[in-house]
């Protein structure tokens, strides 16, 4: 069991939960803010995506990225600052050719996933291990776009989390720490609900967990109404949690969730199980992380 535990809040993602809940955050004021609300409720780690402000549908946009980072560390709240590098890999077959990309598929190189990376230099930045059946749609990360990005990464002295949606992506994500692609501790992120990946539930996590290196700091969740019990879960087996609207829209049934409330009820139940949360600065420490200015 983990009685010091780094809680994550992912504050918007990229899914198709605008019109689904009155308060996505979805202008980069809006995502800056909701990651500073998330910090001041209890959340030692701030998990960025940035949307077209028009659209509401998830970006790439460096320019939108800045934004939000620079005001987040203007605002003087202290965070860590985890941004995606998991957008353009999304693939949408052509019905009547599926050679061809059809409407949603944004599909860019390994170096192109980097560039917001590269130019804003986050502590952490998060790393997809490996290929997927998303939903409807498919999500591609090929061995040979990982190495480079989890190279690309090492030099620039950000810490990769590695974003494992199935036994598979464990596998793979392990080979990268073997080849010394990783840094110590290499940092895991159990991703547990997402159709048609691994489902949400304890026994899962357990089996994920079992296959992690000794080594390794982990966290996990479950989405939508399994977001709160894997918070348990993860704390029981020894993990680390993670929160926010991108995988859960309710506070309870019915009920609409902010961002600082799913973190406030995380930060609840881990105290009720015994625990207390890491501040930034001792995840800073737990993880080796290196703070750019």
């Amino acid at each position: 069991m983990n009685t010091e535990v780094i809680v994550t809040c992912a504050v918007t993602g990229a899914g198709d939960t605008v019109g689904k809940h009155p308060a996505i955050p979805v202008t980069p004021e809006q995502i800056a803010n909701a990651a500073i609300e998330a910090a001041k409720a209890g959340a030692s780690v701030a998990h960025i995506h940035v949307r077209d402000p028009k659209t509401g549908k998830g970006s790439r946009d460096v320019g939108m990225y800045r934004e939000v980072v620079e005001r987040v560390r203007a605002s003087g709240t202290d965070v860590v600052i985890n941004l995606t590098a998991g957008m353009g890999g999304d693939y949408v077959p052509d019905a009547k050719n599926p050679l061809k990309g059809g409407p949603g598929t944004d599909l860019v190189s390994a170096r192109e996933r980097m560039v917001h990376v590269e130019e804003l230099l986050p502590e952490i930045c998060t790393l997809d291990c490996g290929s997927l059946n998303f939903g409807d749609s498919l999500y591609i990360s090929t061995p040979a776009m990982l190495r480079e990005m989890a190279a690309r990464v090492k030099e620039l002295g950000v810490k990769p989390e590695l974003e494992v949606f199935e036994l598979g992506h464990l596998r793979f994500a392990n080979q990268m720490y073997a080849e010394g692609l990783l840094t110590d501790p290499p940092l895991y992120q159990l991703c547990l609900g997402i159709p048609w990946a691994a489902p949400a539930d304890p026994d899962t996590m357990r089996l994920m967990r079992d296959q992690l290196p000794k080594e390794a700091v982990w966290a996990g969740f479950g989405i939508s109404r399994m977001q709160m019990p894997m918070v348990a879960t993860a704390m029981i087996l020894g993990g680390n949690v993670r929160v926010g609207l991108e995988d859960n829209i309710f506070l309870d049934k019915g009920v609409f969730a902010s961002n600082g409330q799913l973190v406030e009820r995380a930060c609840q139940i881990i105290r009720l199980l015994g625990g207390r949360t890491l501040t930034p600065a001792e995840t800073r420490k737990k993880l080796g992380l290196k703070k750019h200015k």
